[in-house]
């Protein structure tokens, strides 16, 4: 059974960080892309960042500079690190197996002061 946990979400102030892992399971990890995305509340879901095989990444224009994806296929997780956390962040951050659609139960993340 695939499986994706995501977890290290939390309450930061304006400017703080985070940083999201997502173990995944029940599939062979480094044989596929996965995806951050994001819900913030009332609205649709938003791709944040992409990270393929070979470990090339993808930045959505709104968090490029800001966070970086990451994978360590030894340890079947994905890495989201997020610095100069802006309100605007505030959303649930699913990760997605980009294959199958398939992603988490979501990691709350609350940038406010």
């Amino acid at each position: 059974e695939v499986q994706l946990v995501e977890s290290g979400g939390g309450l930061v102030q304006p400017g703080g960080s985070l940083r999201l892992s997502c173990a995944a399971s029940g599939f062979t990890f480094d044989a596929y892309a996965m995806s951050w995305v994001r819900q913030a509340p009332g609205k649709g879901l938003e791709w944040v960042s992409v990270i393929n095989r070979a470990g090339s990444t993808w930045l959505s224009d709104s968090v490029k500079g800001r966070f970086i994806i990451s994978r360590d296929n030894a340890k079947n997780t994905l890495y989201l690190q997020m610095n100069s956390l802006k309100p605007e962040d505030t959303a649930v951050y699913y990760c997605v197996l980009i294959e199958t659609s398939l992603r988490g139960q979501g990691t709350q993340v609350t940038v406010s002061s």
